[in-house]
């Protein structure tokens, strides 16, 4: 979102002459204003991240409650480092990997550090498809199955790292399972997922692998908090998932496909996309799917999901209209697709089932939730933050 320099000034608190001086050292974008060369706009959420900055220097209390939401670092991670515009997995491009590396090879870098782990004889969980299970969403069929894995697997609460990692696996797999409805597992699990989903296009398995790659993991966020939390009480990985699902479904979060979901659907039955997206916002209703806090050229994870489908699906008319989409959203808010909206482009794109794009954001993200639990356990510390008192205080 972009506002004036005026609004810029007042939310700083600062001469229009500082602001300019905080554009010039990077700190505050700018651009033009359509049809106005002469007058700039400033972005929103760079003025907001500088202000926080400044409260929080001058009130460190005030900064450790500004930590949970989009503030400083609380843990330690070696997992996700979002640098430069880009996002990096123990140091690799992700988007590099998800063009050249198998799921496997990334689960195996995440939990373990390297590329190399073996897991070709481990023995895997699946489930076949049932009429207790239809028309279930994704995430509840997974819910119910993976606690009651967990209680046969005697190996669930084996918690060095080998371990974890096959049981880690174990788990990836049972989640394909269960997505595809079938007891039947290919080599890859983005052969698994195409077999059942039947998308169109012959590179639609590359696809899927990649777009799971680039969901892997993501830093602290609400899902991955969930799961470290989890994890630090001492919890089995099966649990830390099922945690990891409960947050990733909350429409905050991988939820949100659902309403860039919706927001397709609006925008495909109407005659002037522009004019559609305009009306939204004229009605303080939220266009989903647009403008990520943590990368302020645009989210890598949607940028390399729509090279790919360009490159694979150059002539589809769904990945026409989600470009169109793109571009208009992009001119009408000011800000460049996220993974959400990527995500439903190619379900779109590919054909796939309705509710896919989450179950892809679910699957893939799962590597990272047993990554962090992983990170977790070795540090043998239990997440138990204090809350600051603001209620009445006893009598007497």
């Amino acid at each position: 979102m972009w506002i004036t320099a005026a609004e810029a000034a007042r939310l700083l608190g600062v001469s229009r002459e500082t602001l300019y001086a905080y554009v010039s050292r990077g700190f505050i974008r700018s651009e033009p204003v359509p049809g106005r060369p002469r007058v700039r706009r400033y972005s929103k959420e760079d003025v907001n991240r500088l202000r926080r900055r400044s409260e929080e220097r001058r009130d460190p209390e005030k900064a450790a409650g500004n930590a949970l939401q989009w503030g400083m670092p609380i843990l330690e991670s070696s997992i996700s480092l979002m640098a430069n515009g880009r996002l990096y997995y123990r140091g690799h491009d992700s988007a590099e990997l998800a063009r050249t590396r198998s799921i496997e090879e990334v689960a195996s870098l995440i939990w373990c550090g390297n590329f190399d782990t073996d897991f070709s004889n481990t023995p895997l969980h699946v489930v076949a498809g049932g009429r207790s299970a239809e028309g279930l969403p994704f995430v509840t069929r997974a819910q119910a199955m993976l606690p009651l894995v967990a209680a046969r697997d005697q190996l669930a609460f084996d918690l060095r790292l080998q371990a974890i990692a096959q049981t880690g696996w174990r788990i990836v797999n049972l989640l394909t399972s269960v997505a595809a409805e079938s007891s039947e597992l290919e080599s890859a699990i983005e052969e698994t997922l195409a077999r059942h989903w039947k998308p169109k296009g012959s590179s639609a398995a590359a696809i899927i692998r990649a777009a799971l790659i680039a969901c892997a993991d993501h830093e602290l966020n609400v899902s991955a908090f969930t799961a470290r939390c989890i994890a630090s009480a001492g919890a089995n990985p099966y649990s830390v998932v099922v945690g990891g699902l409960a947050a990733i479904e909350g429409v905050k979060h991988g939820g949100a496909t659902a309403r860039v979901e919706t927001l397709f659907d609006e925008l495909k039955r109407s005659r002037d996309v522009r004019k559609t997206l305009t009306a939204r916002l004229r009605r303080g209703e939220s266009v989903e799917g647009f403008g990520h806090p943590l990368y302020r050229d645009g989210d890598p994870r949607a940028k390399l999901l729509f090279e790919l489908l360009k490159e694979h699906y150059p002539k589809s008319k769904d990945l026409a209209f989600a470009r169109e989409v793109a571009g208009l959203g992009e001119e009408v808010l000011g800000e460049k697709p996220t993974i959400d909206f990527a995500l439903v482009a190619l379900a779109h794109t590919l054909k796939l089932p309705e509710g896919t794009a989450l179950t892809l954001f679910a699957i893939g993200r799962s590597v990272g939730w047993i990554g962090h639990a992983i990170e977790q356990y070795q540090t043998g510390a239990t997440i138990r933050p204090r809350a600051k008192y603001v209620g009445p205080m006893p009598q007497g």
